[in-house]
């Protein structure tokens, strides 16, 4: 069970992070040194990925442009004497084959998973959530990868989360464990209340699934907010066929709300070689003169 494609939804309009999102998409928003979407596709070609497809919608133009060569760009480079900027911008573009393609209505994550079937074709694919960055040790979706190729199976990545979080994910119901930290899901729900849950684990961002999951959206009826759900699809997936949920090594930010944002922005600038010593001293200055 090779993973050789992925799609990335990038169709949101990010209205949680307005007026920024206005004429900038929210993947392309920076990161450090790099844009949100650039650390998204990187970690999927680190899990062996080679084909990605981004589902984008109107006003997102500027993530075609980034990953397409900028020869005027790297001539003006090159001429100024500033040949690893120019390697660095064309490195950009040769990470993987990229491709694109537009979610004309807005109707949901699954449907955006939909429109991508005729690139997937029939073989199992990975979908990366375009504003849910991962920071680990071993890339999040090559620990799908793993416990897919594994077990044979579509493959989720979960974490615990409180409460007050579960309701706004998909809980999952975990049954047996197969290996460390992988189990066998037996059903999931989306957006439960606290009297539906299965659990406290949530899927956050990171998927390996079968091309089975696409004649299934093609038939699911619009769920929560009137849109086709993802996870209704592989609710009905996993009674097909077996499904595991990997409690990931690593940490998760929501870069599509301004805390989620700004947290992911300190804890990869501290990890910068450039930046990260100085913004060390810099945030324990700050919290002498704020404490």
């Amino acid at each position: 069970m090779r993973v050789r494609k992925a799609i990335i939804p990038a169709a949101g309009l990010g209205t949680r992070l307005l007026p920024n999102t206005k004429s900038v998409p929210k993947e392309m928003l920076p990161l450090v040194d790099k844009p949100v979407l650039q650390y998204i596709v990187e970690e999927a070609v680190a899990a062996g990925v080679e084909e990605i497809l981004i589902i984008t919608n109107r006003g997102k133009s500027a993530i075609e442009d980034y990953f397409d060569y900028a020869p005027d760009l790297e001539a003006r480079l090159i001429q100024d004497g500033k040949e690893k900027d120019a390697r660095t911008v064309r490195q950009v573009a040769d990470m993987a084959d990229v491709f694109f393609l537009r979610q004309k209505e807005t109707k949901g994550l699954g449907h955006a998973v939909w429109r991508a079937k005729s690139f997937v074709g029939n073989e199992p694919f990975a979908v990366l959530l375009g504003d849910d960055i991962m920071l680990s040790e071993k890339p999040v979706l090559k620990q799908l990868v793993e416990a897919a190729e594994e077990n044979e199976c579509s493959a989720v990545a979960v974490h615990e989360v409180p409460d007050e979080l579960i309701v706004k994910y998909s809980s999952v119901k975990l049954e047996q464990k197969l290996s460390e930290r992988v189990y066998r899901i037996g059903d999931m729900n989306e957006k439960p209340t606290l009297d539906e849950k299965f659990s406290n684990f949530a899927i956050l961002g990171r998927y390996v699934l079968t091309p089975a999951i696409f004649d299934i959206l093609e038939h699911t009826a619009p769920g929560r907010n009137n849109e086709i759900q993802l996870t209704d699809g592989m609710k009905e997936l996993c009674r097909h066929e077996p499904m595991c949920a990997v409690d990931f090594e690593g940490r998760r930010y929501d870069t599509g709300n301004l805390k989620g944002y700004l947290e992911a922005i300190i804890d990869f600038a501290l990890k910068n070689e450039e930046a990260g010593d100085w913004l060390r001293q810099f945030i324990i200055d700050k919290a002498q003169k704020i404490s």
